[in-house]
């Protein structure tokens, strides 16, 4: 054995699974290993022993090795202003949320905001949706300010829209709207990020070290859950490159950041324009990669683009108007060779983005749509055609959904609409790419909880729960496909497999996630996470 043979990890389990097509780079399992150095995998299986040296760190583990997990589709940035306050996603009434309001609220000035996130709007499914649940709590007169749970609505009190000179209702193009009663006083119900941004403007701005901490413990917390990389699906912080700057002066990030910057209707041709050079952008761990679009907003705010309205009579509108001025965006994005990533909830959205993208010249740019909450076959069997990626997140389905049609979503659609629920197999079936993410902080970010409920189609700490079209189910592979290749396949890259030669970025789990039960998986231990040879978790 020669110097520059020798690695600098050897890591030896019990199983080693690579997600490599190639099975020349899968290693014998008499030998489930692999060695590290100068960050990439320069051996597996029976020849990890020859790299072994002195200096080599070895790392003998009661587990399985797999690649390290990519989330396709979260919000690590904007959750450090997002996911402030009382985390109301366990609450199962307005009273456990008015009680967790007073708690947040005990001991503070009583002009300090008190802020909260992560409410169900089911819980309002009797009432509508107002602020009258933080008046109860905490008084008209003090500043408060909750973001439901899919972070495209939030309530605020009656002093913050004082304080943000709201006086009545104010509606957008984009179907964005500060909701007014009959009265037209308005209710602290803020759709969409337009109205949202009215009262954000005025909330107290976070220190940048705040923020700084903030980012490194969230994302070292994701590394001990076996992820090595996010795309993150926005770029809206305000002075996003300063805190990225900072945060990597600080430490190098746990987990790789791959940002999508936004391109809105409002946007003119120079901002657009613009995009296409935010390209270049990048740090040691993180760069900016693609553009995300949105097409419509949700169905539990009304804001989906469906193809006839909802029991409310809502949803039927696109926030681009329409779909022209909306193509003609992607169609300059196509061409400089930027992929896309389109948020698409209602079945009319859902299949005019996939018409769009479909009839796009062929520029070897990858294309993906998100979350694809409720569509048909048809639709489906399209985008595997066209080679568009489908980016989905089983636990909105799972965690906010029920097999009885009692959600608010499931009420909203109606019985024909909700059979199509998160139809990933169908997805797979039709030859597209499936790529899964959990859009935290809209839901948690823990991966392997997500990759056991897209098995069983249900809460997989709930054994209780009936499952939700359990025959859209993943096996126990595909799940683990979709948060390894599958996100690496939907930007058009290489990667999210253990080969030689390949980054060593890879996790080793206390159980085989092939060979357990999906409910073993959701409460398996992550006994390592390695990205680009550096160890990020170590229990």
């Amino acid at each position: 054995m020669t110097a520059n043979q020798t690695a600098d990890l050897a890591v030896k389990a019990h199983a080693l699974h690579s997600m490599s097509e190639d099975a020349g780079n899968r290693p014998a399992a008499s030998a489930p290993a692999l060695a590290v150095a100068d960050g990439r995998i320069v051996a597996l299986g029976d020849a990890v022993e020859s790299w072994i040296g002195e200096e080599t760190t070895v790392l003998d583990l009661d587990g399985a090795i797999i690649p390290a997990l990519t989330d396709a589709h979260a919000h690590p940035i904007m959750s450090l202003s997002m996911a402030r306050g009382a985390d109301l996603s366990a609450c199962r009434s307005l009273d456990d949320v008015a009680e967790a309001l007073r708690r947040e609220a005990e001991g503070r000035d009583p002009e300090d905001w008190v802020l909260g996130w992560g409410l169900d709007p089911n819980l309002f499914v009797e009432t509508g949706i107002t602020n009258a649940v933080l008046h109860t709590a905490l008084g008209a007169g003090r500043k408060s300010y909750v973001t439901l749970f899919d972070a495209h609505s939030a309530i605020t009190s009656a002093a913050a829209l004082e304080l943000a000179g709201v006086t009545t209702g104010r509606t957008w193009p984009s179907g964005a709207e500060i909701v007014a009663d009959d009265s037209g006083q308005p209710t602290g119900h803020l759709l969409e990020f337009e109205a949202m941004d009215v009262v954000q403007d005025v909330m107290p701005v976070q220190p940048l070290e705040e923020k700084v901490a903030g980012l490194h413990a969230l994302l070292a917390a994701m590394a001990a859950r076996g992820i090595g990389e996010i795309h993150v699906m926005d770029m809206n912080e305000p002075n996003i490159v300063d805190l990225l700057t900072a945060a990597e002066a600080h430490a190098p990030l746990p987990v790789k950041l791959r940002i999508s910057p936004w391109c809105t209707p409002a946007m003119s041709d120079a901002e657009c324009a613009e995009l296409v050079e935010k390209q270049k952008l990048h740090g040691q761990r993180w760069r900016v990669g693609g553009v995300k679009f949105f097409i419509d907003g949700t169905v539990e705010g009304g804001t989906a683009w469906l193809e006839t309205p909802d029991s409310k009579g809502e949803s039927t509108t696109s926030v681009w108007g329409g779909i022209e001025a909306y193509a003609a965006r992607v169609r300059a994005l196509n061409e400089a060779g930027v992929p896309t990533a389109t948020h698409a909830i209602g079945e009319r959205g859902i299949r005019e983005v996939a018409e769009t993208l479909a009839a796009l010249p062929d520029t070897g740019t990858q294309h993906r749509i998100e979350h694809i909450e409720s569509v048909g076959r048809d639709v489906i069997e399209l985008m595997g055609r066209a080679g568009i990626a489908a980016s989905m997140q089983p636990t909105h389905c799972t965690h906010y959904t029920r097999a009885d049609g009692s959600d608010d979503w499931s009420q909203r659609l109606g019985e024909d609409r909700a059979k199509r629920a998160w139809c990933t197999r169908d997805v797979l079936d039709a030859g597209a790419i499936l790529a899964l993410g959990s859009d935290y902080p809209v839901a948690p970010y823990d991966a392997l909880a997500i990759m056991a409920d897209a098995q069983l189609r249900r809460p997989v700490e709930d054994a209780g729960a009936d499952p939700i079209l359990p025959e859209q189910g993943l096996t126990a592979a595909e799940a683990l496909a979709g948060y390894t290749t599958g996100p690496h396949r939907a930007i058009g890259e290489d990667g999210g497999y253990l080969a030689v030669g390949a980054p060593a970025s890879f996790a080793v789990l206390d159980v085989d996630p092939l060979a357990v039960e999906a409910e073993a998986l959701g409460s398996a231990r992550v006994l390592l996470t390695v990205s680009d040879g550096h160890i990020t978790h170590r229990a």
